[in-house]
């Protein structure tokens, strides 16, 4: 999964929100990301860790707000390389912006933190166990949703070097710089998921696996989780909130879901699974684009 675009309403605020509350680094925005129509390079912001972009966010402040009840994003997951460095992205925010916590949970293959940012995103911070402690039978990998002390967490894992940086001098300045790593051990991070709100759940196991090429891996009440190469999952799609929406109208929130496949064979194999699907797609010889059932925004691009 390659970074999430946004569409936001206060360029300023949700910037400073991803880049001081949940410690992501301001990164360069390239000459060649594509942008929606009407925007401006100038108004785009990416954000991440290392030269790896997690979000990009795009101002278009004459979009509506999109209602809790349709489709679109449920949640962007940031995946940490360890718990530490989780520990000090979930030290930040309750630092910077606590009162956008809305939840923890231990899923057994990974611990969880849950957000929502200014505009209303729901935010995932998240770091995996082991794959050898995933369980799997023939339902597919074993996840459930378990009480999580974000304290102990904390006292768990967050660093002195951490602790350090995140109440020295220079934060009590507002001077905090957490998501360029370095003594404060933020260490690396991807987008390890993105999960959806659908209208229904057979209609997006229809189009996520049989035409997109995902594996299933669980489905619970209200909701389908998918993957590719044994993860516990890359996608999402639930009904929790959405149950018999219809396709999205143009709103803030999700712009664009973004996947990187290993080579341009994949994307060959994608577009004629799409064709045989009857989905209508856009492709430049680099990038595949296409809308899901929702007219949830995806690209497709191979890795070399």
């Amino acid at each position: 999964m390659d970074a999430v675009t946004l569409h936001v309403r206060d360029l300023d605020l949700m910037t400073r929100y991803y880049r001081d509350a949940l410690s992501l680094a301001v990164l360069p925005t390239p000459d060649t990301l594509a942008l929606p129509d009407g925007a401006r390079l100038a108004e785009t912001v990416v954000l991440g860790r290392g030269a790896t972009p997690l979000v990009v966010l795009h101002r278009t402040p004459g979009l509506p707000v999109p209602g809790r009840r349709e489709a679109g994003l449920f949640h962007t997951a940031v995946l940490f390389d360890d718990e530490p460095g989780l520990a000090h992205a979930l030290a930040s925010v309750a630092t910077t912006a606590p009162s956008t916590f809305v939840g923890s949970a231990d899923h057994l293959v990974s611990q969880a933190f849950y957000f929502t940012d200014p505009e209303g995103n729901g935010v995932e911070l998240y770091a995996d166990r082991p794959r050898d402690a995933w369980g799997w039978d023939e339902n597919g990998v074993r996840m459930d949703t378990i009480h999580l002390d974000p304290n102990a967490f904390l006292a768990d894992h967050l660093s002195d070097a951490s602790r350090e940086l995140l109440s020295g001098p220079r934060a009590e300045a507002g001077e905090r710089s957490p998501g360029t790593g370095g003594a404060g051990g933020a260490g690396g991070a991807v987008v390890g998921h993105v999960h959806l709100q659908v209208g229904d759940v057979p209609t997006a196991r229809s189009f996520y696996v049989d035409a997109l090429g995902f594996e299933e891996t669980a489905n619970v009440p209200g909701a389908l989780f998918v993957s590719a190469g044994g993860y516990h999952h890359h996608m999402a799609m639930n009904t929790w909130n959405s149950r018999g929406a219809g396709p999205r109208a143009s709103s803030l929130g999700l712009g664009k879901v973004s996947i990187t496949v290993p080579g341009a064979d994949d994307v060959g194999a994608l577009r004629e699974r799409l064709a045989r699907a009857a989905v209508a797609t856009e492709d430049d010889g680099a990038v595949l684009r296409f809308e899901d059932p929702w007219r949830n925004f995806v690209e497709v691009r191979a890795d070399r």
